[in-house]
């Protein structure tokens, strides 16, 4: 016959040495998460009075002193006015797209190739900036030339269509490059919400007669909807803060309303080029400038913050 071996129980000193040991794991880790909590908003405290200091000498500075020889905010706001417009056309182009890469991955296209656009999509997200860049301004610029053209002879009349570049370094060339640039990251964060709609509200949808459409817009949709805000704001903090595609793609110049001429130019962009030579008070004008697209980003973000909050209540997964 064989023999049966029976564990003996654990012996109460055991069980509390097992007990003290894990108390005091869960006290390390939560001290180390913490600390590490406390270190982003030092760091992040650190830096906004970094930027506050370096940036007071510029901001309180006579004309005479700033290098464009006017105000500091007078030289600041092209350089706001064309980051907004560079980064909101970027995201105008590219968020219905994204948006329908990501429903076509996730409820359309079959498993195979939804897993090889997937794959495409996250690779277009680890190329570096100044690819794209240097793609913007050897091949995209130059042949966009024939389409403004075209825009400038047919619709002339609308200021942002005016006399167009020769080389196709334009802020629209920019925007659309910004465009390509976030596409993939949006597109990556809708496709993962997509996923996690809960199949019983879609099969509910479905087999109350809706269409696979009308299912998307009263099931998917609703639930998806505070991560697609994030995703957007996601892509949209990129754009902002994108310095080198920018930097290379665009000929930069004074504030026009002409989005296919030259001129125009972006804070990222001015800081990049400017700043390794830059001292004294001219330092700090691009610091300044740094802190004002740091402003920006931050509000932002609470914006975003707040649109999230406000249609929490309703997820549709609720």
């Amino acid at each position: 016959m064989s023999e049966t071996t029976v564990t003996p129980p654990d012996a109460p000193g055991d069980l509390a040495r097992r007990g003290a040991a894990g108390r005091a794991s869960d006290r390390i880790f939560n001290g180390l998460t913490l600390g590490a909590g406390i270190l982003i908003f030092v760091v992040l405290a650190l830096v906004t009075l970094y930027l506050i200091l370096q940036s007071i000498p510029a901001m309180t500075a006579a004309p005479d002193q700033i290098s464009t020889k006017t105000s500091f905010w007078t030289y600041v706001a092209p350089l706001v006015v064309g980051t907004l417009i560079a980064s909101l056309i970027a995201l105008l182009v590219s968020t219905p797209v994204a948006v329908g890469v990501a429903l076509f991955i996730s409820h359309y296209a079959p498993a195979r190739i939804s897993k090889g656009v997937g794959y495409v999509i996250d690779l277009l997200a680890a190329i570096p900036s100044v690819v794209f860049g240097a793609w913007g301004f050897t091949v995209f610029g130059p042949g966009l030339v024939p389409a403004y053209r075209w825009l400038n002879e047919n619709l002339g009349f609308i200021p942002i269509f005016g006399t167009p570049s020769t080389t196709g370094r334009t802020l629209l060339t920019a925007s659309l490059v910004l465009a390509v640039m976030i596409l993939p990251i949006i597109t990556s964060q809708c496709r993962e919400i997509f996923i996690q709609t809960p199949a019983l509200h879609q099969e509910a949808a479905l087999a109350l007669g809706a269409t696979k459409w009308d299912m998307i817009r009263a099931s998917v949709f609703p639930f998806a909807r505070n991560g697609i805000v994030s995703a957007i704001m996601l892509g949209l903090g990129r754009a902002l803060g994108e310095t080198m595609a920018v930097t290379l793609v665009l000929s930069r110049g004074a504030l026009t309303p002409n989005l296919i001429g030259v001129g125009n130019n972006t804070i990222p962009a001015e800081i990049a080029l400017n700043f390794p030579e830059a001292f004294g008070m001219r330092q700090s004008e691009l610091i300044a400038a740094g802190l004002v697209l740091f402003i920006i980003t931050f509000l932002v973000n609470m914006i975003a913050r707040w649109i999230v909050g406000r249609y929490s209540e309703f997820s549709g997964a609720n």
